[in-house]
């Protein structure tokens, strides 16, 4: 595949070519992700959705982008999840309304998002990053690399990375407003967004401003969940207002400062439903990034980079438990989960010496990064904080070493590339990662490619500095049958500072189709596999059924002596709870769990994506057929020596099977497009029951007004409808009545959603 930067519109997956050595004065480098060369490709495959994309197909931020991605799992962190669930799967957590990448469902903390390359704090406990609170008026594009890339970015790319790139240049202003309300009821929506940029000789900026109202959509608004009663919310309501700054200005052309500056705040109203009451749930969140950075242009086109950035992510939780009928209520919950970060990091890049294919090309450089969590609970009085700093030092090379005028019979392009990169963390020590890649073209029709590598993630703050706390439960509310009354089960629960990291090994092979008698037609062909060992698993997810998993047997000592449970009491002393109803007796106690965080789990995951577009000239207008599918096989081991279970096609976590396909047609300022989307069928194995696919249809009319002059010029008209056939989540008959009788991981309650929307642009 012969290369260019990507473009906006690129829908699949830019395309290569052999390295052009950018000039050396030129520190307008395109960002690729998944490498540190300039100018660089990497072995790995990688989603690009340009702002045009986003356009046509009507998204309005990029939660809505990334869960249009097959490739990407709809649970985790996302507004749309019901938390409320019997799953065990602890990802599933709606808190705080943002949206997080989850790639391939392995858990939004395993997939690492980036801003032009910087990281920007971790959110809540499942160090999740809400890439939502980016505004989408300011992106360029969006690439994503579903592969692992610990060696080139750290802790966290374990699945793969996320990368929002911003807008360099944007001279104008455009404000715009937009109005969506679901058919069925709730989710109206109202935003209006600002944009202004300038640009001169010497740099340019761009600063942007973006306010949302959204309505929740409550239980007793569909028809098959208001039988729940109480307020209960399927998708929360609530507030976002979102500001960015990014400016670039060269000094003597060799020298480019830039900062990026960002700003969201957060308000989300949510209710859930209890034993005879129901939980009032507020959030306020807050994210901020300060980026700042310079490049320099130095002798024989080598660059040196420097840069820092400061991140905060704050979510204050707020919870009252009110009484039905009588309305009383008791503020139950009143804490922060306050992360931020900061790093410093010093690269330089340039050319070795020329091989046949090019020029071999160096990256190196050294950082040191910090995290830190404050835990704040303020009707216990409770303020802990903890912190964890690493040093790292990397180096990558790119090698081309045959090219297109090298005349090798069936080689008309091998390039190889290498990364390691090393991270010296204060609580566990040294981890080295990793990854070899090749890219074969035998012809100009098809380009194949392969990685291999190791990736890593640190175990999160709260999992190493959290509570601490032992309770002492009879044995039927944990799936106990046949013991006495006055029997009792001893369980620890809580963080666990002696975790180690997390660590997987990672191979990618792609096949490319780009033929040249069909210039506009590109196929991409994936298998992946990631053997993800030591995970950090909480054994006693599924709490009402601990005596009654044979998965979790191992945590579990049915011979507890006195000294055993004298010596879990010492260390769990964050608390102790007793639910028995009788005095605590070691003589009665008949079992001892230890639920404490671990380095346990195992996951497999393989499986295959196929994607491709075709975009061709018709009349006086372009027709774009664009697409993408995913199949997932993943299992799961909880602990050595235990069998593996199937996570995927399973309900609370990824379907098997997860497409998207579609056309766009443009002419003139016209443009429509139309997209199905496909997830398959889940399995319910505690019920035995199947869940049907959801399938929904969206389409997007866009008409600019684009003639010079005149009032109506730069005006932008939208018209978007997600879901057009109003398709209600396939049902199930869950176990516990609090839960929703559907999958919210895999399946929209929104229903038909359309939204009209005005820009002007002068």
């Amino acid at each position: 595949m012969d290369a260019q930067p990507p473009s906006e519109d690129d829908a699949v997956f830019p395309e290569e070519s052999v390295q052009q050595p950018p000039a050396s004065t030129d520190m307008a480098t395109v960002i690729v992700t998944g490498t540190r060369i300039r100018g660089g490709t990497t072995p790995s495959p990688v989603i690009t959705i340009g702002s045009e994309r986003i356009r046509e197909e009507g998204f309005s931020d990029l939660g809505e982008v990334i869960r249009s991605v097959p490739q990407n799992f709809g649970g985790g962190q996302n507004p749309g999840v019901v938390s409320a669930t019997g799953s065990g799967n602890i990802y599933n957590q709606n808190a705080g309304g943002g949206s997080s990448l989850n790639l391939r469902g392995i858990g939004p903390d395993a997939t690492l998002t980036l801003l032009n390359g910087r990281r920007l704090a971790y959110g809540g406990l499942m160090q999740a990053v809400d890439i939502s609170a980016i505004p989408v008026e300011a992106v360029d594009r969006i690439e994503i690399m579903a592969d692992g890339a610990s060696a080139i970015y750290g802790s966290d790319a374990v699945a793969g990375v996320g990368n929002v790139i911003l807008k360099r240049d944007f001279d104008g202003i455009a404000l715009g407003t937009r109005y969506g309300r679901s058919s069925g009821g709730g989710l109206d929506t109202w935003e209006f967004n600002g944009t202004a940029g300038t640009v001169w000789d010497s740099g340019g900026l761009i600063a942007t401003y973006r306010n949302v109202s959204v309505d929740p959509v409550g239980a007793d608004q569909r028809s098959y969940t208001r039988h729940m009663g109480m307020p209960f919310v399927l998708y929360p309501g609530g507030e976002l207002r979102s500001g960015l700054l990014s400016v670039h200005q060269s000094l003597g052309g060799s020298v480019e400062l830039r900062v990026d500056a960002l700003r969201t705040e957060r308000e989300q109203v949510d209710y859930q439903n209890g034993a005879g009451f129901y939980y009032d749930q507020k959030y306020d969140g807050a994210v901020s990034l300060v980026a700042p950075s310079v490049e320099v242009g130095l002798p024989g086109d080598w660059s040196m980079l420097v840069g820092g950035t400061w991140a905060r992510d704050e979510n204050v939780d707020r919870v009252w438990m009110v009484t039905p009928g009588t309305d009383e209520s008791e503020l139950v919950a009143e804490g922060c989960n306050c992360n931020d970060s900061r790093s410093y990091e010093a690269s330089v890049e340039g050319p070795l010496f020329e091989l046949a294919g090019g020029e071999a090309r160096l990256a190196l450089g050294a950082g040191y990064r910090r995290n830190g969590l404050l835990k704040h609970d303020w009707l216990e009085g409770m303020r802990e904080r903890s912190a964890e700093g690493s040093r790292f030092a990397y180096v990558e090379s790119s090698l081309p070493l045959i090219g297109p005028r090298s005349d090798v019979p069936f080689v008309r392009r091998l390039a190889a590339t290498a990364a390691v990169r090393t991270e010296d963390h204060d609580s566990f020590g040294r981890v080295t990662t990793p990854k070899l890649g090749v890219i074969y073209g035998p012809g100009s029709d098809v380009t194949m490619k392969a990685s291999w590598g190791r990736s890593f993630k640190a175990p999160t703050l709260n999992e190493r500095h959290g509570n601490l706390v032992a309770y002492l439960v009879p044995p039927d509310m944990i799936g106990g049958t046949g013991y006495g009354a006055e029997d009792a089960v001893l369980l620890s629960w809580g963080s666990n500072p002696d975790l180690g990291p997390e660590r997987a090994t990672t191979t990618t092979v792609s096949l490319v189709l780009h033929p040249e008698r069909l210039p506009g037609l590109e196929v991409e062909l994936t298998w992946f596999d990631i053997d993800y060992r030591e995970r950090v698993v909480q054994p006693f997810a599924a709490f009402g059924q601990i005596l009654g998993d044979p998965a979790v047997a191992g945590f579990l000592d049915f011979s507890p002596t006195p000294e055993d449970q004298a010596e879990l009491l010492a260390t769990y002393s964050d608390g102790f709870y007793n639910w028995t109803g009788n005095p605590y007796d070691p003589a009665h106690v008949v079992a001892i769990g230890l639920g404490q965080y671990v380095n346990a789990r195992r996951q497999r995951i393989s499986g295959i994506d196929l994607s491709g577009s075709y975009r061709r000239d018709i009349g006086g207008g372009q027709l774009a057929v664009r697409g993408s599918a995913s199949w997932l096989d993943s299992t799961q081991q909880n602990a050595p020596g235990q069998g593996a279970f199937d996570l995927a096609g399973t309900i609370f976590y990824p379907a098997r099977v997860r497409g998207r396909l579609g056309a766009v047609w443009t002419e003139g300022g016209l443009t429509a497009s139309s997209f199905v989307n496909y997830t398959s069928g889940v399995t319910y194995r505690a019920a035995d029951q199947s869940l049907a696919s959801f399938t929904t249809f969206d389409l997007a009319l866009q008409y600019a007004i684009v003639r010079r002059g005149g009032v109506r010029s730069g005006f932008d008209l939208g018209l978007s409808i997600q879901n057009v056939l109003n398709r209600a989540p396939p049902l199930y008959s869950p176990l516990a009545i609090t839960d929703v009788p559907y999958d919210s991981t895999n399946a929209s309650a929104i229903g038909r959603f359309p939204s009209i929307s005005v820009s002007k642009h002068w």
